[in-house]
């Protein structure tokens, strides 16, 4: 063989080794958009915990494959649905078959999976601790005070019970304190705690609830709205809750 035959070879060679590597980093470099896009969200968007997923969704550019989830119709217990998530509950999300319910655990595999940093959920042991302590603060007193407040007037058209409405308000009261000369809810900056409990503000404060007289409440949700990502669709899904619950008082 020639020399410049055996130049050509090596040449040819070294090209496509090139080529191989460059696919196979291209590969490295998809894989978690691949992954992305196998990601199933079943949802209802009036649902503030489904809201809370579609916003940190946002937070981290996912774009997910939504699943419109009926649960006012009774379409979380139809047989396919009852295989994926038997507690037949929502937000459920399924990537690329791992199926995860309960939307504060999905906002915090989302993040621990997809996060480019963890500023929104920072792995220091005492930053963690308190953004857990307020998901939780949300689920447990919070939400749970909009869903025996509020449900039974939307649902089953009952009479406001002022007694469930007192724990609106120390919900509200210890909302206040937790933001008491503090810009966010757990830290300096935004964090899952902060989205989530957005999601759940914003529907209290549609549903009726005057937070004018809570300071840092009122000044918080000024903010947050305003920088949170994904805000407009969580607005969105609070539109069609609202005309939900207006044409709930016009049938009675």
């Amino acid at each position: 063989m020639s020399r410049e035959s055996q130049k050509k070879t090596r040449e040819g060679v070294y090209k496509s080794r090139l080529l191989i590597t460059k696919y196979f980093s291209l590969l490295l470099l998809l894989q978690p958009f691949v992954d992305i896009q196998k990601m199933d969200l079943y949802y209802l968007p009036g649902s503030a915990p489904c809201r809370s997923v579609l916003m940190v969704g946002k937070a981290l550019g996912i774009e997910f494959n939504k699943k419109f989830l009926n649960t006012l119709e009774g379409e979380q217990l139809k047989p396919e649905f009852l295989k994926i998530n038997p507690q037949h509950t929502i937000p459920t999300l399924v990537d690329n078959g791992f199926a995860i319910w309960e939307s504060r655990a999905i906002l915090t595999y989302l993040v621990e999976k997809y996060g480019k940093n963890d500023s929104l959920y920072p792995k220091d042991p005492q930053q963690r601790a308190l953004i857990n302590q307020r998901l939780y603060f949300d689920m447990g007193t919070l939400n749970n005070a909009f869903f025996e407040y509020f449900i039974p007037q939307f649902r089953y058209g009952k009479p406001a019970d002022p007694e469930a409405f007192k724990k609106v308000e120390a919900a509200f009261g210890f909302l206040e304190t937790f933001l008491d000369e503090e810009e966010f809810l757990a830290g300096k900056h935004l964090t899952l705690a902060d989205i989530a409990i957005l999601a759940t503000v914003s529907t209290l404060v549609v549903s009726g609830v005057d937070i004018s007289k809570y300071k840092n409440v009122s000044k918080w949700y000024a903010n947050t709205q305003k920088i949170t990502p994904g805000w407009e669709e969580n607005w969105e899904g609070l539109m069609q809750m609202k005309s939900w619950i207006d044409a709930k008082k016009a049938a009675k």
